[in-house]
């Protein structure tokens, strides 16, 4: 029998959070190894479970969601996302521009195969949320990633971003508040995108997943909320906010000129009902969720487990000789920086799998999240106070070990004698 080969339309797709390293990661796991898993944001295994009500709605509507539901979702839970919309202003947003998704990662694969031509260009920020990539390449796009600045706040580079639009360029997507950063835009940031947008004629698609975890003085500002003149495709969902990533609730709602969108809509309505129609279970979920007490809101606060997380992590890891700390002021990550004069690493995916090896913990490496130099990983702030300074103590310790046989050698090539 011939072999079954690949397709070649992944010949350049990846997502390395959950590639070589997490297969690693288990094998030792399997072994009986106990490993500190510092890599994904799922708030379930961290004790951060979703609202009692939200649960108990769902389970209430079980028997009403043994069938098929609108291939769009279920009319109750877009009005509820239409209605939450309004309420921040996007009166231009009704029930019929809203589609309910298995999460926001199907939704961000569906509406790019519905958009991209073969060889059409997509700006991305550099890091990114590793799907996006994937899924323009998945749809024959091309991914074009922009700098974000790690000096000023970890906010995209503006001049950046607009050095790379070319005659082939569709397209900019925002990911606010970013991950894996945890940067939060100012309104002038996303004053900027959208005059970029309107003077190439471009689309902006605004990953808003994190949209409710911000930090400090942060404010979210709504992409559509400062480009109703354009298309714009605004995600979100109950995967982070409601602690609740395995039922799979998200959406997107397509704003802008009708005219202008009439027919990608329809492409929408098309793709939509190829896969007959998302997790209906979970559309319960969503009226309850974006009505009445937001839980989130004690858990960002000061005082709240996020918060306090975030501080201590942040501290911790900047204490560390050699490395620095951006804190973020939005979503459940940091991103942290290996000074490359003290840690001169030129793979940083070795890296993670040496330091899971040796300290038995499990981090990202940059590269996976599209940051163009190995100087970077990212850490998750999910994890108790007690898991956080342990993971810190031993990343420390590592690169502790690292730091000392760099100064040996150092010390030993200069009297010129054999390293030790």
């Amino acid at each position: 029998m011939r072999p079954m080969q690949h397709s070649s339309k992944l010949q350049n797709v990846r997502y390395e959070l959950r590639g070589p390293i997490l297969h690693a990661a288990k094998k030792m796991e399997a072994e009986g190894q106990r490993i500190l898993r510092m890599n994904l944001g799922d708030p379930a295994p961290f004790g951060l479970e979703a609202p009692e009500s939200i649960v108990v709605d769902m389970i209430h509507h079980l028997r009403d969601s043994q069938g098929y539901c609108d291939s769009k979702g279920i009319f109750s839970a877009r009005t509820a996302i239409s209605q939450y919309y309004q309420t921040k202003g996007l009166m231009q947003i009704g029930v019929e521009d809203i589609f309910i998704g298995n999460g926001v990662s199907e939704l961000i694969s569906m509406t790019l195969q519905a958009f991209l031509e073969n060889g059409d260009e997509v700006l991305i920020p550099a890091p990114d949320y590793p799907l996006w990539t994937a899924s323009v390449t998945l749809s024959g796009g091309t991914a074009v990633h922009y700098l974000c600045d790690e000096d000023n706040n970890w906010w995209p580079d503006m001049a950046d971003v607009e050095a790379k639009i070319t005659p082939r360029t569709r397209a900019i997507v925002l990911i606010n508040p970013n991950n894996p950063t945890g940067a939060v835009y100012p309104r002038h940031v996303i004053e900027q995108f959208a005059e970029l947008a309107r003077r190439h004629d471009l689309v902006l698609f605004s990953d808003e997943i994190y949209e409710k975890i911000t930090y400090d003085d942060a404010v979210h500002i709504h992409t559509a909320a400062v480009a109703e003149d354009l298309p714009v495709l605004t995600f979100s969902g109950l995967s982070k906010a409601y602690r609740m990533p395995g039922y799979r609730a998200g959406w997107v709602a397509v704003s802008g000129p009708r005219a202008a969108t009439a027919a990608y809509r329809e492409s929408l309505e098309l793709l939509a009902s190829l896969r007959l129609c998302a997790n209906v279970p979970a559309q319960h979920a969503i009226q309850t969720s974006l009505g009445g007490y937001q839980s989130i809101g004690d858990l960002v606060k000061p005082g709240g487990r996020l918060r306090e997380q975030r501080d201590l992590a942040c501290k911790l890891l900047n204490e560390i000789p050699g490395v620095s700390c951006v804190p973020a002021a939005g979503a459940m990550y940091l991103f942290p920086k290996l000074d490359p004069a003290v840690y001169p690493f030129t793979n940083d995916e070795q890296f993670v799998l040496d330091l899971l090896e040796d300290q038995k913990i499990l981090v990202s490496h940059g590269t996976a999240f599209h940051w163009p130099a190995p100087d970077h990983f990212r850490f998750v702030i999910l994890p108790s106070v007690a898991e956080i300074e342990e993971a810190v103590r031993r990343i420390s310790s590592f690169l502790g070990v690292y730091r000392r046989k760099a100064e040996a050698e150092a010390l030993a090539g200069a009297a010129g004698i054999p390293a030790p």
